[in-house]
C-alpha cells in the first residue's frame, strides 16, 4: 500500500511539474538543534536531539502567482547511542533520527537570487537499532516510533552560474508528543546545491 501511495504522489506531482514555471531540485548537509539534555521530575533523564550531520533531498514545484508545493527529507548520517529514558537500565540503543515534511510553498526568483518560505506537515522517524523487528513485509533491524511534526521554512537561493544554485536554508519542526526527547521541538539548517528547471533552462 506505502509503495502504491509513493507511485501515485510521483506520477501526481510530475504531471503537475509538467505545468510548472519552475520545479527546483536541490541535494544539502546541515544540523539540528534542540533543546538540552534534560531530567524530568521522577528522575526519567532525556538527551538532545541536538548535534550530527543530516544530508537532505528536497523538491520544490513553483506553479503559476508563484505558488507550488514542495517536500524534503533529512536524515542523521550516523546513529548515535540514545541513553535517555528507554536506557535508563544499561541499554544503550543506537539511533537515527529522519525528519520528512510535505509543504505549501511560495517562491520569487529575481535575476541571480530567489526565495522560499513553507509550511506544511510531516513527521520525526525515530529509528532503535539492534531489534529484529519481522511484519507483514519483511524483517528490519529497527524498529520505528513516529511522531507528527508541524513544518515551518525559509530559504534564499544564490544563482552561481545559470540555474545552479546554493541555498542556506533554515526549518522548524513542531514535533507531537516526542517523548523520547522530553517533547522538544527542533531545528534544522543548512546550505543545498540544486538546479531550478524552468522555461529556457
Amino acid at each position: 500500500m506505502r509503495k502504491l501511495l509513493v507511485s501515485l504522489f510521483v506520477v501526481f506531482g510530475l504531471a503537475l511539474a509538467a505545468q510548472a514555471q519552475e520545479f527546483d531540485a536541490a541535494f544539502g548537509f546541515g544540523t539540528v538543534t534542540s533543546k538540552a539534555a534534560s531530567t524530568d521530575s521522577s528522575g526519567n533523564s532525556f538527551p538532545s536531539l541536538s548535534g550530527g550531520l543530516y544530508p537532505s533531498f528536497s523538491g520544490i514545484v513553483l506553479l503559476k502567482h508563484h505558488i507550488g508545493f514542495g517536500g524534503e527529507v533529512a536524515w542523521r548520517a550516523h546513529q548515535n547511542i540514545y541513553s535517555g529514558i528507554q536506557g535508563n537500565f544499561g541499554i544503550l540503543q543506537p539511533y537515527r533520527p529522519i525528519f520528512y515534511d510535505f509543504n505549501a510553498v511560495y517562491g520569487r526568483t529575481y535575476k541571480k537570487f530567489g526565495a522560499d518560505v513553507m509550511a506544511g506537515i510531516g513527521g520525526e522517524d525515530l529509528r532503535f537499532y539492534g531489534v529484529l523487528n519481522c511484519g507483514f513485509t519483511g524483517c528490519t533491524n529497527y524498529v520505528s516510533s513516529n511522531h507528527f511534526a508541524g513544518h515551518f521554512g525559509a530559504d534564499v537561493r544564490v544563482y552561481v552560474w545559470g540555474h545552479l544554485f546554493v541555498r542556506p536554508e533554515a526549518h522548524y519542526y513542531v514535533i507531537h508528543n516526542n517523548q523520547e526527547f522530553n517533547n522538544a521541538n527542533a531545528a534544522r539548517f543548512a546550505v543545498s546545491i540544486g538546479y531550478s528547471f524552468m522555461p529556457g533552462f
